[in-house]
């Protein structure tokens, strides 16, 4: 406790400090006149004049306060904060005040430029114009103009444009592009999705390109000449300021000359004066002078706080039940406890910032074993019951703990022997060792070469009832897509045998029947997923013993004559022991029967033909997530999902009856008591209790008092992202940069961090120093607000009268799914009642209705009618369902028109299994007797799906069929023969690299469109202490036979194509029409 004490103290002095010298100073914009600077610091708007001084407070909310953009005379200031749930723009006096809402979509809007003194253009992602062949996706915004005073809003342009600068005449935008997915705070790349600068006419709709580095150009802001813009640019390896011409890119000129930190985050006033943020501080200078920090004073009562306590009632991730049933321990945000199973009183086992995880109950139940990652290291920790007389974790009043490795290696998921002597281990994550709780020494049982951890925590293994062996998950040799059991002997001397064998997906091995058995998971007979994920499995069991085999194969009436001559058989035994009359040999008899009742015997295996005592105990396969067996073998507990949310099934093997025990219950794990009577499950962040025999369910409920240390969690949070990292990025030399450098560089900004909005930035910013793909922190926030619902209309921008005028119904949107008189020009008058004013925003109106009915009335221009239709709102992403569906029409009926009918086109939506069956479904379906396709891949998120989509792609006809003379097919039968071409662009991201690179790799095709960039890596996204918190890391690198990784490695096509924006925003898509050219020249050849 005194480690921490110090820890707290350290921080809070930090954070005096950080009042006087504060150092994460964001969002900095300077006002036109160039005399103050408005900037954000921990979630609140401030600002200062350009020679410094004391922060003015804009904003106290207790929400995060962000992204401020100054009005053209420098009287207010636009900003987005998420005070209603979802980020909304607002405006605010540059001296203080009530800020006004002046947005009401529930998604993310932010302001970006004052299109004049009174219009605001801001970014959201409601839906693309109906011209625009832009993909619907939600990291593609719109851009949108609110008045200052409010009302509706109306889109400007579907192209997706950030960071916009607007010259004064107001006749030419300067803005950075938006190409696709990529972490926003990725540093040091150099490929085809980085942002480029490029200017706007809205006059003309006329786009231009104007500068040309590889890698990342933006923020973009104009010089007070209007013919020259500075910018940001890491042509010299970190991001620094620019200046060049908006002619062309011929009259570049560094300006800054920064090297650890990226300068963010530029903007400029009168006279050219620059301001912008570099190393957490606020700088200004001028062309040709030296930047200046700005020293900046924040006097301000500060809202953060060291220590908040609270109760939890919910919230338990890891599961531990006692010997005897009457305790289960749990981890809640990091912390250990124990809670009574009848009673709601809960014990504290740990208390501190680090996190604590994978928690084992002794055998006597008085102590309790677990990893914790303190001082940058896991190591298994066990806490024990001091006095005697103290039976329980739950009423302790002095408890003990100790570490049990004391190594310098990361050690973590212990699990007891069932004798107590021993705990196996995971060190390194992957070699199994054993630990004499005695001696204190661990040997080895199983090298780590024969596993891989892809994320913490993911490989199972369990213990014998006689403690002298394990059974363990393994991949063999290379077998990472198939794992198998193996049974290992705890003598550490390397015997090791694979059980399985079986080609497929087998794991989570349970011992079952006294050692004599064991459950299992595997997909050997359940449907198998084309991706990499997803595949249905089932429950099976395999015998080491053949009487327990044959015995498990008896039907009811079998059993029960076999359990009746076993209870006679136990009856006589007793009665030959009441002859005894002895007293002295009644009590020796007495301790010979605990002494037998204690003992376990060693587990004999019968090995040979093993795979042949076999049983599937699911009737059907499905996505399983945890099983339990009964000790006579006699009923099978278990978690699955068929459809939706997971359910708890039980099937009685013996009446061969299957039926639900509860629903809803998640991706719940089970475990039960010594005895086996009682199973408990975790779920949802709650436990219950289960009655092994009659399926009885009880809740467990927990008081758990919680000290959230806020600082010092993310001090912890930080630690433990840096040394994942260290320990698992793919290349150990983590590309030859400087981790360790970057650790001070970073972590020294810390005590600035009050909120985890900043904390996401902060990590990205580390995480981006890596230039890898798949990488940043993420940030959900718990809100809980009301989101918009949609009608699955498009609206006419252009109408400017009461009501909203409909330009589009989508197809199977809520219009469409009954007959009405709903047709484009009608006017949209009301909803539920409420007129809709043409300066009105309508949003609120539909607020919170997803799945609701509403009643919206109508008014036809053409024949003077009014109406009402009841519908039924969708929510959003319904809408963006249907968005997509529209798109992919729209690309089908071009290629059917543009080729008269003879190719096919298909979009393959995401790398992963539903995708898969639409792909072979169309191309082997609608299309079989089309004369080649095309295959669109653009605007992929990945998976892992290249195999197959390319072995389907690659068929060579080698015979016919022909009854009679008459042709009715070919083999392949299940591969497509014919040409075809594939359609690429910079946002195909992951697999969709790896697809389209292993299509070129082979020759299969022709690769259309524009370069993809290198991304092709396997991630773990882990979710942190704070469950609201994820970050990534691409951990598996995908190399090809010259030795190369695939990520970093641009993937150019073979037909090289970039959409004009203009014409795209008009409908046109040049890359489409290309391979449609491409296709029919392929055909002409035949």
């Amino acid at each position: 406790m005194r480690k921490i004490f110090f820890v707290a103290a350290a921080l809070c002095a930090m954070s005096a400090v950080a009042q006087e010298s504060p150092l994460w100073l964001r969002y900095c914009s300077i006002s036109p006149d160039g005399s103050q600077i408005a900037f954000c610091n921990k979630g609140d708007i401030f600002t200062v004049p350009v020679s410094g001084g004391k922060a003015l407070q804009l904003t106290t909310n207790a929400a995060y306060d962000t992204n401020p953009v100054w009005s053209p005379d420098g009287s207010q200031i636009a900003f987005a904060s998420d005070r209603q749930g979802s980020f909304d723009v607002y405006i605010v006096s540059k001296d203080g005040g009530e800020p006004k809402r002046l947005t009401y979509f529930t998604g993310t809007e932010q302001p970006v430029a004052f299109k004049d003194a009174e219009h605001i253009l801001y970014l959201s992602n409601e839906r693309p114009s109906t011209e625009s062949m832009q993909f619907p996706s939600g990291q593609f915004s719109q851009v949108y103009e609110v008045n200052v005073s409010g009302g509706r809003s109306r889109m400007v342009t579907s192209m997706p444009m950030e960071a916009i600068s607007i010259s004064k005449d107001g006749k030419t935008w300067l803005y950075q592009d938006k190409k696709g997915y990529e972490d926003s705070w990725r540093k040091h790349h150099t490929s085809s999705i980085t942002r480029d600068v490029w200017t706007f006419a809205p006059q003309t709709g006329a786009y231009s390109k104007i500068t040309q580095f590889k890698g990342e150009d933006r923020n973009p802001v104009w010089a007070s000449d209007q013919q020259s813009f500075y910018y940001l640019s890491e042509q010299n390896g970190s991001f620094n300021v620019y200046k060049s011409s908006v002619k062309g890119a011929s009259e570049v000129k560094q300006l800054t000359n920064f090297k650890t930190h990226p300068v963010r985050f530029l903007s400029a006033g009168a006279n050219d004066i620059l301001c912008f943020s570099y190393d957490g501080g606020i700088y200004t200078m001028k062309q040709g002078e030296q930047p200046q920090k700005v020293n900046i004073q924040i006097v301000t009562d500060s809202n953060d706080k060291d220590l908040i306590r609270s109760i939890k009632k919910s919230g338990a991730t890891d599961l531990a039940v006692s010997p005897n049933g009457k305790e289960v321990a749990f981890i809640l945000r990091g912390n250990v406890y124990v809670t009574s199973v009848d009673y709601n009183t809960t014990k504290q086992i740990t208390n501190t910032p680090y996190q604590e995880r994978n928690i084992d109950f002794a055998p006597d139940g008085r102590s309790l074993v677990y990893s914790s990652e303190r001082d940058g290291l896991w190591q298994i920790y066990q806490s024990s019951i001091v006095r005697k007389e103290e039976k329980s974790f739950a009423y302790a009043t002095d408890l003990k703990e100790e570490n049990l490795t004391n190594s310098d290696k990361t050690s973590f998921q212990p699990k007891y022997s069932p004798d107590g002597k021993e705990v196996a281990f995971l060190e390194n994550r992957t070699t199994l060792r054993v630990l004499n709780l005695k001696t204190k020494q661990a040997r080895t049982v199983m090298e780590g070469k024969y596993q891989y951890s892809y994320s913490d925590g993911d490989q199972d293994y369990s213990w014998s009832p006689d403690s002298r062996w394990l059974l363990s998950e393994s991949i063999g040799i290379g077998g990472w897509n198939n794992k198998d059991i193996v049974l290992i002997n705890a003598d550490g001397k390397g015997e090791m045998h694979n059980l399985t064998e079986s080609g497929y997906s087998d794991g989570s091995p349970k011992w079952v029947l006294g050692g004599k058995a064991m459950i299992w998971q595997s997909d050997r007979a359940g449907y198998r997923s084309h991706g990499s994920w997803g595949a249905e499995s089932d429950e099976y069991i395999m015998f080491f013993d053949l009487d327990a085999y044959e015995k498990f194969l008896m039907n009811k009436e079998d059993t029960a004559l076999l359990e009746e001559t076993e209870k006679d058989k136990k009856d006589n035994n007793k009665d030959s022991t009441k002859k005894d009359d002895s007293k002295d040999k009644k009590k020796a008899k007495k301790t010979d029967d605990k002494d037998k009742k204690d003992e376990v015997k060693p587990l004999v295996f019968d090995l040979d033909n093993i795979r042949d005592r076999i049983v599937r105990l699911t009737v059907n396969s499905s996505m399983m997530s945890d099983a339990v067996l009964t000790p006579k073998g006699d009923k099978l507990y278990y978690v699955t999902s068929f459809e939706g949310s997971g359910d708890l099934w039980m099937h009685d093997l013996k009446e061969d009856d299957t039926k639900i025990i509860l629903k809803d219950v998640g991706r719940g794990n089970m475990v039960t008591d010594k005895e086996g009577k009682s199973i408990f499950m975790l779920s949802k962040g709650s436990m219950k209790k289960i009655e092994a025999d009659g399926g009885k369910s009880s809740n467990i409920n927990f008081e758990a008092f919680f000290d959230y240390q806020p600082a010092q969690e993310r001090a912890y949070m930080f630690d433990h992202i840096w040394r994942q990292v260290k320990e698992k990025f793919y290349d150990p030399t983590i590309r030859g940069i400087d981790w360790d450098g970057y650790r001070t560089a970073y972590e020294r900004f810390l005590p600035s961090i009050s909120n985890n909005y900043d904390f996401q930035d902060l990590l990205s910013e580390l995480l981006g120093e890596l230039n890898g793909s798949h990488t940043g922190a993420r940030y959900y926030p718990d809100n809980t607000y009301l989101k918009d619902a949609s009608l699955g209309l498009f609206y006419d921008d252009t109408y400017e009268g009461d009501g909203l005028k409909v330009k589009e119904i989508i197809a199977k949107g809520p219009l469409t799914l009954k007959k009405n008189d709903v047709k484009p020009g009608c006017i949209l008058e009301k909803i539920d009642g409420t007129t809709i004013n043409k300066d009105m925003d309508y949003h609120p109106l539909l607020e919170g209705k997803a799945d609701k009915k509403v009643i919206l009335s109508f008014y036809n221009p053409q024949g003077g009618k009014r109406f009402e239709v009841t519908v039924k709102a969708i929510g959003t992403g319904d809408e963006s369902g249907l968005l997509y569906r529209r798109w992919v029409e729209r690309n089908r009926a071009l290629v059917e028109k543009l080729s008269n009918g003879r190719l096919g086109y298909i979009h393959i939506k995401g790398m992963d299994s539903e995708s898969f069956r639409v792909l072979y479904s169309e191309l082997l379906g609608r299309y079989r007797n089309r004369e080649a396709v095309i295959i669109d891949t653009r605007h992929n998120g990945g998976g892992w799906l290249h195999d197959d989509v390319i072995t389907l792609l690659s068929g060579k006809e080698y015979q016919r069929f022909m009854p009679r003379g008459q042709y009715i097919g070919s083999d392949p039968y299940n591969k497509w023969t014919k040409p075809s071409c594939m359609l690429v662009c910079e946002d195909n991201y992951s697999n969709a690299h790896g697809t389209p690179w292993l299509y070129k790799e082979l020759k299969v095709g022709k690769l259309v469109g524009a370069p993809v960039p290198g991304t092709m890596t396997a991630v773990w996204w882990e979710t942190l202490i704070d469950p609201t918190m994820i970050f990534g890391i691409p951990q598996v690198g995908c190399m090809d036979n010259r030795g190369e990784y695939l990520e970093n490695h641009e993937l150019e096509p073979d037909v090289l194509v970039y959409d004009d924006p203009a014409d795209f925003q008009k409908g046109k898509d040049a890359q489409l029409e290309a391979a449609v050219q491409e296709m029919m020249k392929e055909i002409a050849k035949k």
